[in-house]
C-alpha cells in the first residue's frame, strides 16, 4: 500500500476505517510457530467516545502535547547525519533499514530535535510494549483497572524485564482494541496515518492472539522512531495520562533489567546516568528507546534496525548520540 499523504486531522479517522477494511492477514515471521486465525471484523466508529473525539477534531483539532516535528534542529539535524555516516550506516539508511530519533529535552519548551528514517515503520518487537503500558494507566485512571501490588508488579516485569508472559496476562486485562484507541485518539496520535503509522500492539506476546495487524504495513508490534520519541516527550513533561501517572510510568521505565544494545554502551560511557528505557529483539530486528538524565541535561534517544548487525548498530548509535549531547563529559 502506498504512503499517505499527510492528511488533516479531520480526515485520519475516515482514512484509517478505508484501511481497515482491506489488511490482508498472512503469516509473518513474528507468529512462526503458532496459528494464525483472522480476527473478527473491527470498526473503530463503533466506540462513541473515540467517534465524538474525532468529530470535536473535526471542529477545533486537539493540541498537538508532543509537537517534535516543528522543532526539527538545523545543526543537530546535520551532526546526526554525520554520526550515521561516520558508522558507515549511509546503505542501511538508504535501504530503510535504519531509522533514529534524537530530542534534546534540556529546555523541555524548546526541544531540539533530529530524525534520519524518522517515520519509517518497522517491527519492534517489544519495545511497543510502552504502548500497553499507556494503556494500562489510562485504564486504571478511569477506574477500570485496579493498581494494586499485582498491577504493580505485572507491569514492571513487561517493562523492565521485557516478560512476554506479563505483556500478554496485562494485554489482555486492558484489551487490545482499547490500546489500539488509546493510540489513534486526537489526544495522541502515537499511531497516525499522516506520518506513516507508529506505535502498535495488534497480537498477544505469544505464539497465538493475533488480534489486529497495523493497517498500513501488517505489523503485529511495530513502530516508528518519532512517534516512540513523542511517547517519551509525553512522558517526560506529565501529559500521558495525567503527571502524577507520567511520574509513575517513568519510575517503571526506570532500572532496566536487561543490559544489553542502549543500556550496555550507556553503563560503559556515563555510569551515572539515570536510564528510563524500553527495547526489543525478535530475529535480524533490534529497537531500543531510552530517556537520559544527567547532570541537569536529559535527551531521548530511539533506534530501530533491521539486520544481522542491529544489536552492534544500535551501540555504536547512542554512544555517537551521548557524545553529541555531553561533548566533554564522553
Amino acid at each position: 500500500m502506498p504512503r499517505p499523504e499527510r492528511a488533516r486531522p479531520a480526515v485520519l479517522l475516515p482514512l484509517l476505517l478505508v484501511v481497515l477494511g482491506g489488511v490482508p492477514f498472512a503469516a509473518r515471521a513474528d507468529d512462526v510457530g503458532g496459528e494464525v486465525s483472522e480476527p473478527e471484523p473491527w470498526e473503530m466508529n463503533e466506540d462513541p467516545i473515540l467517534r465524538d473525539l474525532h468529530r470535536l477534531d473535526a471542529i477545533a483539532p486537539f493540541e498537538d502535547l508532543a509537537p517534535l516535528r516543528e522543532h526539527i534542529d538545523a545543526g543537530l539535524q546535520q551532526q546526526l547525519e554525520k554520526i550515521l555516516d561516520g558508522l558507515d550506516l549511509h546503505a542501511a539508511v538508504r535501504g530503510g533499514q535504519v531509522s533514529v530519533a534524537l530530542v534534546d529535552v534540556t529546555n523541555l519548551a524548546e526541544p531540539r530535535v533530529a530524525a534520519v528514517n524518522g517515520d519509517q515503520m518497522i517491527y519492534a518487537a517489544s519495545l511497543p510494549k510502552i504502548a500497553v503500558l499507556l494503556g494500562a494507566f489510562e485504564k486504571i485512571a478511569q477506574g477500570k483497572l485496579k493498581y494494586d501490588a499485582e498491577t504493580e508488579r505485572t507491569l514492571e516485569r513487561m517493562i523492565r524485564e521485557s516478560s512476554n508472559q506479563a505483556a500478554t496476562e496485562m494485554m489482555q486485562r486492558v484489551g487490545k482494541e482499547y490500546i489500539a484507541h488509546v493510540l489513534l485518539s486526537p489526544r495522541y496520535r502515537l499511531y497516525d496515518p499522516a506520518h506513516n503509522g507508529g506505535l502498535w500492539v495488534g497480537k498477544d506476546y505469544a505464539k497465538t492472539g493475533v488480534w489486529r495487524r497495523d493497517p498500513l504495513h501488517n505489523l503485529s508490534h511495530g513502530a516508528t522512531a518519532m512517534q516512540v520519541a513523542r511517547f517519551y516527550y509525553l512522558l517526560q513533561t506529565g501529559n500521558l495520562v495525567t503527571p502524577e501517572y507520567s511520574r509513575e510510568m517513568k519510575r517503571i521505565l526506570a532500572e532496566p533489567a536487561i543490559e544489553h544494545k542502549f543500556v550496555r554502551a550507556l553503563h560503559r560511557v556515563n555510569p551515572d546516568a539515570a536510564l528510563f528505557r524500553k527495547s526489543g529483539t525478535w530475529g535480524t530486528f533490534h529497537s531500543d528507546s531510552v530517556l537520559v538524565e544527567r547532570d541537569g541535561h536529559a535527551y531521548i534517544a530511539v533506534a530501530l534496525a533491521n539486520g544481522v548487525r542491529g544489536e552492534t548498530w544500535l551501540g555504536e548509535i547512542i554512544v555517537e548520540l551521548d557524545r553529541l549531547i555531553f561533548p566533554r563529559a564522553s
